[in-house]
């Protein structure tokens, strides 16, 4: 799939859907700044110098590099470094002091708020959503196109309950479908995911009655095969005829293997598009306090052609307190991630920019560090 041709499509349905202010073009013009922190830091003056040290989740791997090639094209004074360890790993490294700030594919935990407060002198550590990554139920069979699954389908096959891809639970999803008798081979991530985090809170939400493994960074299920990162999984189904796993709507779609369809809940089979992940993250409540943005996501949505599998993956750093030699570097970086200019790069990466009501508070809460 041509990722840039889809990308401009995606945005555009965006816009209408979500209220973008602006879209890609085919030119190389910056996009024009809005009210609150779109225009991103364009000239060096914004900059800062030395290095930035992050890591975290693989998830926003590929929009991390994005951003960071363009980011350093404006900024040849500054060094960023993004680590693609896992969303655990990162926050590790950023209670530690070892990276700047960690991405991960859920707001910090109740358990790892103290610890991460407490690297942050006169302020708070926030969750700062940054990057739409809808989540891909990503599978190899040959010769079935467009899969559809209820929740409580993948529920039953990522819990070992279904084996074979012509089990009547998923013939029951794809009337129309010539399923073969090919054993399913189960892929999760091996390594503390965001992800796993993610797709374990859809299934303990959606198909509770089937999956009874709760909600989790490392995976609980028994059975399967485990790899490590985004790439380790999708590689591995890439390779692996009768496999399935989840991961990044970005990584399926660069290994080109099939994504299923995913019941809503309106009962509408949805196709994983950048419009449909948007309709989903539009409905996502902030539930964090003051400057924390952490948000809850209603996977139970029953908006029309949303797709309910999605993930927002956050920066997390420090409100105030940040050391005075890294200040204008992190402030600087995250404003470009944050302006209409940055989220515009992810449309072409196979992920769907945050909506405009989400974007310009994440916009505030960045102008404001110190």
């Amino acid at each position: 799939m041509k990722l840039q041709r889809h990308g401009t499509i995606a945005c555009l349905a965006l816009a209408a859907v979500l209220g973008l202010s602006a879209c890609g073009s085919d030119n190389n013009e910056p996009a024009s700044p809005s009210a609150s922190g779109s225009a991103g830091a364009t000239g060096t003056e914004d900059c800062g110098t030395g290095t930035i040290n992050a890591q975290g989740s693989s998830a926003q791997k590929n929009a991390m590099s994005e951003w960071i090639k363009a980011y350093q094209q404006k900024c040849s004074g500054l060094t960023i470094n993004y680590e693609p360890t896992g969303s655990g790993a990162g926050i590790e490294a950023f209670i530690a002091g070892t990276a700047d700030f960690a991405g991960s594919d859920s707001a910090l935990k109740p358990e790892e708020k103290p610890k991460a407060d407490a690297r942050c002198a006169g302020g708070q550590a926030v969750d700062l959503p940054m990057v739409t990554g809808p989540i891909a139920v990503a599978y190899n069979l040959d010769g079935v196109d467009g899969l559809q699954l209820k929740p409580a389908t993948i529920a039953k096959i990522f819990a070992g309950k279904i084996t074979k891809w012509d089990d009547p639970a998923i013939k029951a999803d794809n009337a129309d479908a010539k399923l073969p008798s090919t054993t399913i081979s189960t892929v999760h991530r091996n390594d503390s995911s965001g992800t796993t985090d993610n797709f374990t809170n859809f299934l303990s939400k959606t198909a509770e009655a089937d999956w009874t493994f709760g909600k989790a960074k490392e995976w609980k299920a028994p059975g399967g095969t485990g790899q490590k990162g985004s790439d380790g999984v999708t590689n591995f189904v890439k390779s692996t005829p009768g496999a399935i796993t989840y991961t990044e709507w970005s990584f399926a779609e660069n290994a080109g293997v099939g994504i299923a369809k995913i019941q809503n809940g309106a009962g509408e089979f949805a196709e994983l598009t950048a419009e449909n992940a948007g309709k989903a993250v539009a409905g996502a409540k902030v539930t964090g306090q003051g400057t924390d943005l952490a948000l809850s996501i209603d996977y139970m949505t029953k908006e029309p052609g949303a797709y309910p599998l999605i993930l927002v993956t956050y920066e997390v750093v420090c409100d105030k307190g940040l050391a005075a030699d890294k200040l204008k570097a992190i402030k600087g970086f995250l404003t470009y991630t944050s302006s209409t200019e940055g989220q515009q790069e992810l449309t072409e990466l196979g992920y769907a920019p945050l909506p405009d009501s989400v974007r310009t508070k994440v916009a505030d809460v960045v102008s404001n560090m110190s």
